[in-house]
């Protein structure tokens, strides 16, 4: 009988376990390059596409706007993002890494539209689950 418990017990762990990495989403970003991490930020921005947010952005994600000061959280941002969703913008939009250097790494995307320029520096850090992005800070211009 307590054989039988003890293996009863034993099969019940076993599905419970099984069932917890079951509901583990896996991070489909986790092994990428910056390169990718940087256009699927612009992808989200840009093109109004959320499916990758999750894994997007670190804990401690900031925006920041320097034409009006506003700063937001990662919650904050996600929000505004899940608004946008499916919202194409009429852009030109490119990026450069400025600089890689171990684990972190500075871009600046530039997105030109007909009556100004929006610019995001982008700052990324890698961590056990992959590039996340950790700062965003726009600037807007007027084109030359």
């Amino acid at each position: 009988m307590k054989k039988i418990a003890t293996t009863l017990a034993a099969a019940i762990l076993m599905i419970t376990s099984f069932s917890a990495f079951a509901a583990e989403e896996n991070n489909p970003l986790k092994d990428v390059k910056s390169e990718k991490i940087i256009s699927t930020y612009l992808e989200a921005t840009t093109l109004g596409s959320i499916d990758l947010n999750t894994f997007l952005f670190a804990e401690d994600f900031e925006y920041r706007n320097n034409s009006n000061k506003d700063v937001f959280s990662k919650t904050e941002y996600l929000q505004f993002l899940k608004t946008q969703k499916g919202l194409v913008y009429d852009c030109k939009t490119s990026y450069e890494l400025l600089d890689q250097s171990g684990q972190t790494c500075l871009a600046k995307a530039t997105m030109t539209f007909e009556n100004f320029t929006r610019v995001d520096y982008i700052t990324l850090n890698q961590g056990k689950d992959g590039w996340k992005v950790s700062e965003v800070i726009t600037t807007y211009a007027n084109p030359e």
